[in-house]
């Protein structure tokens, strides 16, 4: 596999890669390792085999059935690793990400119906505005742009809009601040959080401060009692539908704050990393870009971008599922084991780690045809075993914003596509890195110029 970008053998080039572990790795080393990029200490092997004993407890697995059993069947109340707890829950406490048992099930029901299809509608007008903002802002500062830095402010006023937009007594810019510093909180991995010591161990991000986690909650706090005070006679956005159930429900106000920045956690910098990737990929393939630009014209020549003209957009559904397959945002994700469990040839001991390396089970030789290559047409009319494509989890805990994030990216994309030609830049091209999610390891430069309004009304005309 390239850890730099190479061409296939027709000649084509092949998307960017991470660099894997290529050797055996202690787990000391392991742990000092896995804080600065957790790529670099999971088996290149991986790659090629569907399981993988580690160092220590660790478990890889990366083969379908192994992983369903897991996630739907005789593993499926088998809880979140202790790392996952040690690097996220001083900053989401009680949230539905680290929830378990009855207290996860209750808050999985209560908010599950806010991230329905039928409000799909109200949430992806905010995606179009600013979608529009964001291709706008583009056209008018042509050149040499940091679309990783662009999709991040984009996804930003998302969150802005649909669920911080609750009071007047907070500037934009100050939501968007607290937010980037909290998610560059809950990135860093402390080693001990991955050597599993104890809590009450100091982690040197607790000596530079909590401040972003107090900061952002204090703003939850604020714009939900805003909110509250101030309701619409309709809901408007996520932040309506949310202190619905908060009434309806009666859950305690700092449960449901931790909620919030459960889903600004999982939400925000996953989908820019992807709109990030997605771009990338239309730069390195102009005749795909030039495709679904003509999907998108015709689908929706002017105006927002809105919910029910994505279902024209098979082509742009399939890239954005095949840039999750490359480069899924969530590369990886764990499970302790609470029992002794044997499946198939394979048992995992209680206190054994149980990781689900997504990247490499997205780029497995064994599952995929040719899966460094780019290739979304194998996205359309293809279906795939359950447990080989997971960008967001599978089974009772598959991503509850797996079609909000989805359905997000495909607004923004579309939205840009119909405005902007994206082109590579003389810049290297970052590698993927992983801590919280997987992000460009630095500047994703991309060169971007406004079509000219012949060329929009020709794509519409086609």
């Amino acid at each position: 596999m390239c850890a730099r970008q190479a061409e296939s053998q027709t000649g084509a080039p092949v998307p960017m890669a991470a660099r894997l572990a290529s050797g055996q790795i202690g787990l000391i080393a392991f742990a000092r390792k896995a804080g600065k990029n957790i790529f670099s200490v999971i088996p290149e092997a991986t790659l090629h085999q569907t399981y993988l004993r580690g160092p220590a407890n660790i478990h890889y697995v990366c083969d379908p059935d192994t992983i369903m059993e897991l996630l739907v069947g005789k593993g499926r109340h088998f809880p979140k690793s202790q790392f996952t707890r040690n690097v996220i829950g001083a900053a989401v406490g009680k949230g539905m990400i680290l929830a378990e048992g009855e207290e996860w099930k209750e808050q999985r029901r209560r908010y599950a119906p806010l991230f329905a299809a039928r409000n799909l509608p109200v949430l992806s007008a905010h995606f179009g505005e600013t979608g529009q903002d964001m291709a706008r802002a583009m056209a008018a500062r042509p050149g040499e742009i940091d679309v990783a830095d662009a999709a991040q402010e984009a996804t930003l006023t998302n969150i802005s809009r649909v669920m911080f937009s609750g009071t007047e007594t907070v500037d934009k810019r100050d939501v968007r601040n607290a937010l980037r510093e909290f998610t560059d909180f809950i990135s860093y991995m402390s080693l001990f959080d991955l050597m599993g010591l104890p809590k009450w161990v100091p982690r040197l991000k607790w000596l530079k401060g909590k401040a972003p986690v107090r900061n952002v909650r204090a703003l939850g706090r604020n714009v939900i009692e805003s909110r509250r005070a101030k309701r619409h006679a309709e809901p408007e956005d996520f932040l309506d539908l949310m202190i619905e159930a908060l009434e309806e429900d009666r859950e305690e106000l700092d449960t449901t704050v931790d909620n919030l920045l459960t889903f600004v956690a999982a939400g925000y910098e996953t989908s820019a990393n992807t709109l990030a990737w997605g771009l990338y990929l239309l730069a390195l393939y102009p005749a795909v870009q030039d495709d679904l630009r003509r999907e998108v014209t015709a689908a929706c020549p002017d105006g927002p971008v809105r919910f029910e003209t994505l279902a024209a957009m098979p082509r742009v559904q399939a890239h954005v599922r095949e840039t999750l397959r490359l480069y899924p945002a969530g590369a990886l994700f764990a499970r302790d084991a609470t029992e002794d469990t044997t499946i198939g040839a394979v048992t995992f001991r209680r206190g054994d780690v149980i990781m689900f390396p997504v990247y490499a089970l997205h780029r497995n030789t064994r599952l995929w045809e040719a899966p460094e290559c780019y290739r979304a047409d194998r996205f359309i009319g293809t279906t795939f075993p359950r447990g080989q494509f997971i960008p967001f989890g599978d089974g009772p805990r598959i991503c509850i914003g797996a079609q909000y994030a989805e359905t997000e990216i495909m607004v923004l994309m579309a939205s840009l596509l119909r405005e902007l030609e994206f082109r590579p830049s003389a810049h290297p091209v970052p590698e993927p890195v992983l801590t919280f999610t997987m992000r460009p390891g630095g500047p994703m430069i991309l060169t971007a110029a406004p079509l000219k309004a012949p060329a929009r009304q020709a794509s519409s005309a086609a």
